[in-house]
């Protein structure tokens, strides 16, 4: 029997899902009910995250996995919090040394670009400081789908199949064996509808939740890690992993129409976001399809993003402040050089002087925005024998050109192109929001804030409105259900115009948004994928 008519690239519309008592929303139904088991269990919203995002290692290990980084926007007592679980760079690896070996620029994938995995660690430490049942309790529906597997839904069937054709011909080495040992156990791909099942995901995992990830960081873990790496050449070792600490940051956020918007700094790159709402404020947005509006939304969010390719990396070696970057006088220089026509966008002179997506909820007012995620599907590439973790690629990203604001140096964080997303007003939550994929994050972002504050959708119907995507100079992708008319008149603007076929690249998001009055729990999920919400 042909699973193929189980796959459909467009969106479907779904109806927003309401709830009182708590929400999880995701990309893969069995993730969302692990979430949900949680709450009923007495969990609160942050332990429900933790068990949804630790199910997603299991059940969508296209996009995430055990050696992914997380980030997360938390709202606890009226109070928002960032956590910041990227890893850095080994201690051992340099410019030079990844030259030595042949290379002009980061590898893709193997051990090179591997940097130290932040989602343990993120699980933990969200446990510690806002759980309120223990990290065994958890993490027990992950392991149980770790242990007794579970079938295989459409688009994780595709997605799935696609990358094993590609690493079937790429991965000749022999420190790819354990990916297919682990992803591929029978030679082939898992079909859709067919069970998988990994007893060395439940392993670690049981390992994880039983040491509050100690084992990952300083215990048997990463000895496991250590030891693979050392015997093929990589860089990572037991003394980075050991170095590891979770960060908490302040968000950083803009005002857009009386709504606070909310991200982690850089070296995520949710700032680009908040640039580009700052720069396209300016502009009377008349409805969705005007051909002005989005042509201004377009023009924002490619000033912002060719800015923030020019100046994200770690903090500490960046050469602007987030502050001038959300600055009023920032967002009027960008602006003004937007007019009738699509321009050639360059980088903006400083005056002198960076995946699964989640959201949960509860009925005590507990949100969270969580997303987690290796790199380009399955990462590196890397998997540790027996343990089920993939390791994820982040250092691609680095530069080995020494004068790149982004250049590669030992113990540093890269840009990071996973963000969490928060909206509230007048001080108050209205909920957590986020689209993952790639580059395509901060341009969801910002896309799915003006669907809600501009044109009033509800959440799913935010979620489903079709969608563009800038990729360079004037080029833009947009989705096959974009308004063709509108196309058309953005191509007489100058705007080069892709219509992509395959309807694949456009992100995956999920929202919940909580009413201030009664307390009802509204979300919508992600129709691109295999998206639910599970509500109680």
């Amino acid at each position: 029997m042909t699973t193929d008519h189980l796959f459909n690239p467009y969106p479907s519309q779904r109806v927003t899902t309401f709830g009182k008592n708590g929400m999880v929303a995701t990309s893969q139904p069995l993730a969302s009910q692990a979430g949900l088991e949680i709450l009923q269990k007495g969990g609160n919203a942050i332990d429900a995250a933790i068990a949804t995002a630790a199910a997603l290692t299991v059940v969508e290990p296209t996009s995430n996995g055990i050696g992914s980084d997380a980030f997360a926007l938390v709202w606890v007592k009226d109070k928002l919090h960032g956590l910041n679980a990227s890893g850095k760079s080994p201690q051992s690896i340099s410019i030079e040394a990844v030259k030595e070996r042949g290379h002009e620029k980061m590898p893709t994938f193997g051990l090179t670009p591997v940097t130290v995995p932040g989602a343990p660690g993120a699980w933990a430490e969200l446990s510690k400081k806002f759980g309120k049942l223990p990290l065994t309790e958890v993490l027990k529906p992950a392991i149980r789908l770790a242990e007794e597997g579970y079938p295989i839904s459409p688009i994780l069937g595709k997605f799935w199949g696609l990358a094993h054709k590609r690493f079937k011909q790429e991965f000749k080495s022999e420190e790819f064996q354990p990916w297919f040992d682990t992803f591929a156990p029978n030679g082939k791909a898992p079909e859709i509808g067919e069970v998988w099942r990994s007893e060395g995901h439940a392993r670690t995992l049981q390992s994880i939740a039983e040491t509050n990830a100690e084992s990952f960081y300083r215990g048997e873990l990463a000895e496991k890690i250590d030891a693979f790496s050392k015997k093929h050449g990589g860089f990572i070792a037991k003394e980075d992993l050991a170095a590891f600490e979770p960060e908490w940051v302040d968000p950083i956020s803009v005002n857009y129409r009386g709504y606070d918007v909310w991200e982690i700094p850089p070296n995520g790159q949710g700032i680009v976001a908040l640039m580009g709402l700052n720069i396209a404020q300016g502009f009377e947005m008349k409805h969705r399809e005007d051909v002005d509006t989005v042509h201004h939304q377009m023009e924002a969010m490619k000033l912002a993003f060719t800015d923030g390719k020019a100046f994200i990396t770690d903090p500490k070696d960046m050469k602007i402040t987030n502050e001038e970057l959300l600055s009023e006088e920032y967002a009027a220089a960008r602006r003004a050089l937007i007019g009738d026509t699509a321009i050639e966008p360059s980088p903006y002179t400083p005056p002198k002087g960076g995946t699964v997506y989640l959201a949960a909820a509860d009925s005590e007012g507990n949100m969270i925005s969580y997303i987690q995620s290796n790199y380009m599907g399955f990462g590196s590439g890397i998997v540790v024998p027996g343990t089920g973790i993939s390791l994820q690629n982040r250092g691609h990203d680095f530069s080995l050109d020494p004068e790149h604001h982004n250049a590669l140096k030992p113990g540093k964080k890269t840009y990071h192109t996973i963000i969490p997303g928060f909206l509230t007003k007048d001080n108050e939550a209205v909920g957590p929001f986020g689209v993952m994929g790639g580059y395509m994050q901060p341009q969801g972002h910002m896309q799915v804030v003006m669907n809600t504050v501009d044109f009033g959708l509800n959440p799913q119907a935010a979620l489903d409105a079709p969608r563009w995507q800038w990729t360079e100079g004037k080029k833009f992708m947009v989705e096959p259900h974009f308004p063709t008319h509108v196309a058309q008149a953005l191509a007489r603007k100058g705007h080069q115009i892709t219509v992509a076929l395959d309807g694949g690249g456009f992100g995956r998001g999920q929202i919940i948004w909580r009413d201030p009055k009664t307390g009802v729990l509204m979300g919508g999920t992600e129709s691109r994928t295999d998206g639910a919400i599970a509500a109680w």
